[in-house]
């Protein structure tokens, strides 16, 4: 896809893969390596629930360098358990280090049962970001307006983070932005009806990270597989017909972008 020697002089962040997950099990070092040696030398890894936090830390240990994860409910996690999944996550973000509060948010996709406590899960989680200056990581799904009602109640200087998995149009791309969150774009930006490549040349590159959500959403002409971290290369490949600019700038900006919000 890319000469090698632009890949060397790359690195690629993607800012949400879940590496632990048990799609990988068979070769999940050979995954890793495998995006590594292809420019992709930063992976942000988001959390689901209580059940997946050993397997996040023993893919830490392997990949130290390259490894950095985040703790938090994921909303579809939401159900008659979650104030004690949430303690959960409080006691965790007390004990160690993590860069994020996510995945966290809404999604009304599934099942709306749990809308309630999903909104209050969202706003409890991101509160505690807010005590602990750190960003979060928003799963929406079938929620835009539920979202941006939360944003606008909590919004502050000291909130700030990524709309992961971005699947809006372009006027919720600007009020995502305003609430001070960068876009994630994966590889629905490669899909014939994903619709977002129709407008993000409208979105400066300064509010774009880059992410996978491996193993799920791989991009053309992977769509219907498991996804990986490598894949990501597509992405950026369709962002170079959208946006104009080198490999290598748009590795820069949305690495920079990264750093801006994940602090490392």
């Amino acid at each position: 896809m890319f000469d090698l020697f632009y890949i060397c002089k790359m690195i690629i962040t993607d800012t949400h893969a879940h590496l632990y997950s048990e799609q990988f099990d068979d070769d999940r070092n050979e995954i890793v390596q495998k995006a590594i040696e292809n420019g992709v030398s930063r992976f942000f890894v988001p959390a689901i629930d209580s059940t997946y936090y050993n397997a996040m830390f023993d893919l830490e240990k392997q990949f130290p360098e390259n490894i950095f994860l985040m703790a938090g409910l994921h909303p579809t996690h939401v159900k008659e358990n979650f104030k004690e999944e949430l303690e959960i996550v409080k006691n965790m973000l007390q004990k160690r280090k993590f860069y994020a509060v996510g995945e966290i948010g809404i999604d009304l996709y599934w099942d709306k049962s749990f809308l309630q406590q999903q909104q209050d899960a969202f706003k409890l989680q991101i509160e505690w970001a807010k005590e602990l200056n750190l960003p979060i990581v928003i799963h929406c799904r079938d929620a835009f307006d539920e979202i941006f009602e939360i944003l606008e109640e909590v919004k502050a200087d000291g909130l700030y983070g990524i709309f992961h998995c971005f699947t809006g149009n372009l006027e919720q791309a600007k009020q995502a932005i305003s609430y001070n969150m960068k876009l994630g774009i994966g590889g629905v930006v490669t899909f014939k009806n994903g619709k977002i490549d129709q407008f993000l040349n409208k979105i400066s590159l300064k509010h774009i990270v880059l992410e996978t959500d491996a193993p799920y959403l791989a991009p053309t002409p992977y769509r219907g597989k498991r996804n990986e971290s490598s894949y990501i290369l597509n992405v950026v490949e369709k962002l170079l017909g959208i946006y104009g600019i080198s490999v290598n700038e748009i590795a820069k900006i949305t690495t920079k972008n990264s750093k801006d919000i994940f602090g490392i």
